[in-house]
């Protein structure tokens, strides 16, 4: 997954002129062994067992979610529709030492994919061992950075020994639990390296090298089942090159003989601090889907269909935010995003309709007129189906084909699995949408205050000449480095008399930074995603005799994308200046420093329930309240049921927060978001910087708690606060469904109607009907608005238009108050009446569920 959003155009237009070159004849050798596996491939599908197959897929990344949760997503994601649970593998998480490896909780990998398996599902696994995914380091261990003589993603001996060493390991350890579908498991594909395609092309000749050494490595494993190189126009055979965007229908693998396939299809995009939090629209995510699988197309995988958490450090970027959400069909906390899950589940089911006409042959192609056009796929036994698309943004089409008219709203595919009767749309939703809110479920906890002390000097802090790198000197064991250097002022300074302080100016390479003078803070600064590096330039209050200056740095996640990433410096290099002297400018990079790793409270544990009871804390008046450097503990009771969980932490500023010793993730409320907010309308080529939300507001202020991390009773979090914040404002809350909606045309295709019809039960059109229902536990209280006619606006903000048909509420007053869920049919007379013939109308309703 690519990172960055302003390197998203360059890639693209990179991956086009990405060099092809001649195949390694050991490598085409193996394409005979795998004719007989379980899982081979041909120019129109995956072949499983014979068969070929349209194969809709969805990235669950396994540390991003708990495992107690595991088994719900995956059962949704198999109700919403799906073949396969693709998923990267995380080296860091795996091998965190060299030599020492992990696969317990979160990193149970055999576990998760068991799980898929029980499911019925199959498995993508992205081996990589570099994932990208806005994860900390883009997945690599930070102790491979430190091998004698390492050059990361290249032609380079000690990189492809330790990434040959960790991908064997994984494939042998797939292969001891029989987890290839070539040995009756559910792995169908594996995934070798990660999006290179630019990275080589910006390379050349030693990233070329190393591209074929990954493919004929990858192949040499034996998986039985095969390998994909996403991003990557010459992937050596028998790997098949595969795309990743937010549309693929213009792609082609590079050999006539291999399927077209999308190994990512965003679903929405990351949310950094600092920015605002992307959405994409369901309408066009299904239309997109619809383009690729129109154009031949026979996988899809969305990226993500559950985004998730990143817990802990895990975050990369830097400054990718802790929430891992996506806009994702699941949200983070595993609950469904409605319209746009059921939207793709429909749509999923319409493609399924549609599977023996599509794997049989190419489609034929029909212009429909300017901006329309229809891709017709027949089989040898008579199958038909057909996509009739409209791909103007702003107009309604309507289009001839095979003597039927048919309406096509602005950019949307319909389906007509039969080239009849058309069953989904993706303009026109039939799903029902939900309003979520967050409901306080405890009273105000009870804190108790440590100051964290500035810079301490002890046995861990060491001294040298000159400014450190970051990175190099913590190896990310934590987020903090201190700079501590003495500065003597004589007592004719003339800033004494005048009371204009000096400026201090500190040049950084990131990420953020707070400035002590004699032990107060005296300002902070902190740079972005897309341009981590700051400058902290303000008057400092300075006295006669010796200052002690400390710069605590802090990283915000390491990098996870970038030509050689790995050499990208963080911490203050300089230089470091004070201005405004009696000498002009005194430049204080050079003079002694003092260091010192991470924070005391740290080193003591003070978030674990043994550390947190080896210091004295203070409550009540003499807490601490507003002031920096603060740790903050309480303990609580678990709430009873398993609605989801999180902390609301908007009333703080910046730190990190840990339930019963877990680190929950960095939060960072104060950092507003900025960007582009306002309408969003679903019409017209999406991109990340479209359709955003929270501008003005924290880019996260709700941090999610699993549920499984808690004990009844008795659980103890910690917060640590960097700037100051007021922790009366904590709470916690639960995520919930507080209101339903539908949004229905007349005549509205459904796949209920055709199911009815093809069976013979029903011999005409019949109406659709609105479905609205509540969370479990939750009922119907009141119908909050309802329009037959020509309403205006989205769930939550209805409004009516200049048509509206006066029963609109009463069949749902009569049928859903009370109940956890109801259907009403979208026809005039069930409304009192036509209010505007010869006029398209529409039922627009939203109910509070309680």
């Amino acid at each position: 997954m690519v990172a960055m959003g302003s390197k998203l155009g360059m890639w693209e237009g990179l991956r086009a002129k990405t060099v092809s070159f001649l195949v390694v004849v050991v490598v085409l050798s193996s394409l005979v062994c795998w004719v007989t596996a379980s899982v081979s491939y041909d120019r129109r599908a995956i072949v499983i067992n014979g068969q070929r197959r349209i194969l809709i897929s969805g990235s669950i990344h396994y540390p991003r979610s708990s495992p107690e949760m595991w088994p719900d997503l995956i059962q949704k994601a198999k109700e919403g529709g799906l073949d396969v649970i693709q998923t990267y593998v995380f080296w860091n998480g795996h091998e965190p030492s060299q030599g020492k490896y992990y696969f317990e909780g979160r990193y149970d990998l055999v576990r998760f994919i068991k799980l898929v398996k029980q499911a019925g599902l199959y498995v993508n696994l992205r081996i990589g061992p570099y994932v990208c995914a806005e994860w900390n380091f883009g997945g690599f261990p930070v102790w491979l950075k430190y091998v004698p003589g390492i050059n990361f993603r290249t032609n380079n001996e000690p990189f492809k020994w330790h990434m040959q060493r960790f991908t064997k390991k994984i494939v042998d350890m797939m292969k001891s639990e029989g987890l290839f579908e070539s040995q009756g498991g559910p792995i169908i594909l594996s995934q070798i390296e990660n999006e290179y395609g630019p990275m080589e092309y910006e390379i050349g000749a030693p990233g070329r090298a190393y591209t074929e050494w990954a493919a004929k490595m990858a192949v040499g494993l034996g998986t039985g089942v095969p390998w994909v190189m996403c991003k990557q126009d010459d992937a050596p055979d028998p790997i098949i090159n595969t795309c990743n965007g937010f549309y693929c229908d213009y792609f082609s693998p590079n050999k006539a003989y291999k399927p077209k396939m999308w190994t990512e299809a965003w679903t929405g995009w990351f949310t950094e601090f600092g920015g605002a939090v992307p959405h994409r629209p369901a309408e066009d995510l299904a239309f997109s889907v619809a383009r690729f699988i129109q154009k031949g197309g026979s996988f899809i995988n969305y990226y993500m269909y559950h985004g998730g958490t990143n817990f802990g450090r895990t975050a990369g970027g830097p400054f990718i935010a802790t929430s891992y959400d996506y806009d994702a069909p699941l949200d983070e906390f595993g609950l469904l995003r409605q319209p746009k899950w059921g939207h793709l589940k429909d749509l999923h089911r319409a493609i399924k309709l549609c599977e023996p006409a599509l794997v049989s042959g190419d489609p034929t192609v029909t212009s429909l007129g300017n901006y329309e056009e229809a891709h017709v796929f027949h089989s040898k036994s008579g199958a038909c189906a057909a996509f009739l698309a409209n791909y103007n943004p702003r107009s309604y089409a309507k289009v001839s084909f095979r003597n039927m008219h048919y309406n096509l709203p602005p950019w949307s595919i319909s389906i007509l699995p039969d080239c009849k009767n058309t069953v989904y749309n993706t303009a026109r939703l039939g799903a029902q949408s939900a309003t979520m809110k967050m409901t306080p479920v405890s009273g105000r906890f009870g804190w108790q205050s440590y100051n964290e002390e500035t810079a301490s000097y002890d046995d861990s802090s060491f001294t040298a000449v000159g400014l450190l790198e970051q990175i190099n000197t913590t190896r990310d064991v934590s987020d903090y480095l201190w700079y501590s250097t003495d500065v003597k002022i004589g007592y004719n300074e003339g800033f004494l008399k005048s009371g204009r302080y000096p400026v201090l100016t500190v040049l950084s390479a990131g990420h953020a930074l707070h400035v002590f003078i004699n032990g107060r803070l005296s300002g902070t600064a902190y740079g972005s995603l897309e341009n981590p590096k700051l400058t902290f330039s303000q008057g400092v209050k300075l006295r006669a005799g010796v200052n002690t200056i400390a710069l605590l740095s802090i990283a915000v996640g390491l990098p996870n994308v970038g030509p050689h990433f790995e050499t990208w410096n963080a911490g203050v290099l300089g230089p470091v200046s004070l201005n405004g002297l009696n000498e002009g400018r005194r430049d204080l990079s050079w003079q002694k420093w003092s260091y010192k790793v991470g924070l005391k409270g740290e080193a003591l544990s003070l978030h674990s329930l043994s550390g947190s009871s080896s210091v004295e804390w203070v409550e009540g008046s003499l807490m601490a309240r507003g002031q920096p450097l603060t740790w903050y503990k309480t303990t609580f009771n678990a709430p009873g049921g398993n609605t989801p969980l999180a902390l609301d932490m908007g009333s703080m500023g910046k730190g990190q927060i840990w339930i019963n010793g877990q680190n929950v993730g960095r939060y960072w409320p104060a950092y507003k978001a900025t960007g582009g907010c306002g309408d969003c309308n679903y019409a017209g080529t999406y991109s990340e910087k479209k359709c955003l939300s929270n501008c003005g507001e924290p880019s996260q202020r709700w941090y999610h708690v699993p549920h499984s991390w808690l004990s009844p009773t008795g659980n103890l979090l910690v917060v640590f606060e960097e700037s100051g914040g007021n922790p009366a404002g904590i709470s916690l809350v639960e995520r919930e469904i507080e209101s339903v909606c539908a949004d229905i045309y007349e005549w509205q295709p459904t796949l209920m109607n055709y199911e009815m019809q093809a069976s013979g039960k029903v011999n005409k059109p019949l109406r659709p009907k609105a479905h609205l229902w509540c969370a479990p536990g939750q009922k119907i209280s009141s119908i909050k608005f309802a329009s037959f006619g020509t309403p205006e606006g989205v769930c939550g903000s209805y409004r009516e238009g200049s048509c509206h048909a006066h029963k609109s509420y009463d069949a749902f007053e009569r049928s859903c108050i009370g109940m956890n869920s109801c259907s009403v049919t979208v026809a005039p007379e069930i409304f009192g009446g036509d209010p505007c013939p010869s006029v398209m109308k529409k039922l627009s309703v939203e109910a509070i569920c309680s």
